[in-house]
């Protein structure tokens, strides 16, 4: 997996790409969502348009990611779930969990 990050009107977007699966790779979606709290940047997107595939690991960092920004006072928001992906939402009814837009700019507007 790789991760690339912007920030777009005072939002983190966090971009990652290739699968979720665990290991090294998921380390970096992890530590960079605390780096964000950490530096109290608690508006946060997560586009999901390129990731392939994500496994439990995935999903479960994606809960704790969700967790961990709601106890700081923060949001996580998820754009471009790709359909592998929504399947995965919808079996373990994360689904209702996470606020999931079609784009970045949907979820964008959803902060304000």
């Amino acid at each position: 997996m790789k991760l690339s990050d912007r920030v777009q009107d005072g939002i983190i977007i966090l971009q990652p790409k290739g699968k979720i699966m665990g290991g090294p790779d998921a380390s970096l979606l992890h530590t960079k969502l605390h780096e964000c709290i950490e530096n109290d940047q608690k508006k946060v997107i997560i586009d999901l348009g390129q990731v392939d595939w994500m496994n439990s690991t995935g999903l479960g960092i994606l809960i704790s990611s969700y967790t961990s920004l709601r106890n700081s006072g923060g949001e996580l928001k998820l754009a471009q779930v790709t359909d592998k992906i929504q399947s995965l939402l919808i079996i373990t009814k994360l689904v209702s969990v996470f606020d999931s837009f079609d784009s970045v700019e949907e979820a964008i507007k959803a902060f304000k």
